[in-house]
């Protein structure tokens, strides 16, 4: 992390501190009111912002002062954000976790301190430390991205395959949901496996790198939707139009894209559901002792099509 970084970094978390340490004392806010912190990764991809304005939107209607800031999927700046929450003792967290086992402590120190979690879009790999962890069935709408994928290269054809963040545990689900359905049709050989980080800019550089060794490609199917359009940037700068792309995510961008006849498909993540429902089953938890539901809930996704790809807006499908 360079210096401007890190002084940025510090400087919005002492920010944070003040904004919510103003409350001490009334759960997180002056008045008597109680503060919901949400925390999730930078709000300058639209699933996060997304998720984190319905997440606000919802506490605010139903009476909460809300605190919100983005980890950056940096775990030590996410430990320093939980620490706020605790130190303004909000009443609650809703969260978008920076790392299945690294998430792990902060949340018990948080639950020691008396504040519930509710985890949002990635699990973690213990049970019992958050109050909910609400997210969307990755390996079902991979399966379903995957069955899509199938039948769009006729079942044969050389693939490519971009993968996300390593120490990410949607990643390897949502690979795993790809195969199990791709590995059935011996006609269809992958030649490149790339893990692109969620970032298009990645994406975009290893699908150009891995063109230049493999040739006659008919598809790409990648983890997420960033990935897929960088993918998507690539082959069309290689002149490659014509290969299947998929991705996963129902992002704006690749609803647009689907609609040019660009990107052939994308499953959504309901992320404005999801994070709605976590911040009822904190209110609930918060006034009654309990969500009355199972800690792991799993929201299925959707496919998105050109056929239906009208009836979605932002990460949800319009009413």
């Amino acid at each position: 992390m360079s210096k401007l970084n890190a002084f940025s970094g510090l400087a919005a978390v002492a920010t944070a501190i003040a904004l919510l340490s103003a409350g001490c004392g009334n759960g997180g806010a002056p008045g008597g009111r109680k503060t919901i912190a949400i925390i999730t990764p930078a709000n300058d991809n639209p699933f996060f912002k997304a998720e984190s304005d319905a997440a606000a939107a919802a506490a605010r209607q139903l009476g909460y002062d809300v605190s919100i800031n983005s980890h950056d999927d940096d775990a030590h700046r996410q430990d320093q954000l939980i620490d706020v929450a605790i130190a303004g003792k909000a009443s609650a967290i809703i969260l978008d976790n920076a790392g299945a086992d690294a998430t792990v402590a902060a949340l018990r120190k948080a639950k020691a301190a008396g504040i519930p979690g509710f985890l949002i879009d990635r699990e973690i790999n213990q049970t019992g430390v958050a109050a909910a962890q609400i997210v969307s069935n990755n390996y079902q709408g991979a399966s379903l991205a995957a069955q899509e994928f199938v039948r769009l290269l006729g079942e044969k054809g050389d693939y490519i395959e971009l993968v996300g963040r390593e120490s990410d545990t949607n990643a390897a689900v949502r690979t795993r949901g790809f195969h199990d359905v791709i590995d059935k049709y011996d006609g269809l050989k992958q030649v490149g496996r790339q893990s692109a980080d969620w970032s298009q800019t990645e994406a975009f550089q290893k699908v150009e790198t891995m063109l230049q060794s493999t040739h006659g490609i008919k598809g790409v199917i990648a983890g997420n939707d960033t990935m897929a359009l960088g993918a998507y940037a690539a082959l069309k700068a290689a002149g490659l139009t014509q290969v299947v792309v998929i991705g996963l995510d129902g992002s704006p961008d690749a609803i647009a894209s689907i609609k040019a006849g660009e990107m052939k498909a994308t499953v959504l993540q309901p992320a404005v559901k999801i994070a709605r429902m976590a911040v009822e089953q904190a209110h609930k938890y918060l006034t009654t002792g309990s969500t009355g539901q199972p800690e792991k809930q799993s929201i299925d996704c959707e496919l998105v099509t050109a056929a239906n790809a009208d009836q979605y807006g932002l990460f949800e499908r319009k009413q």
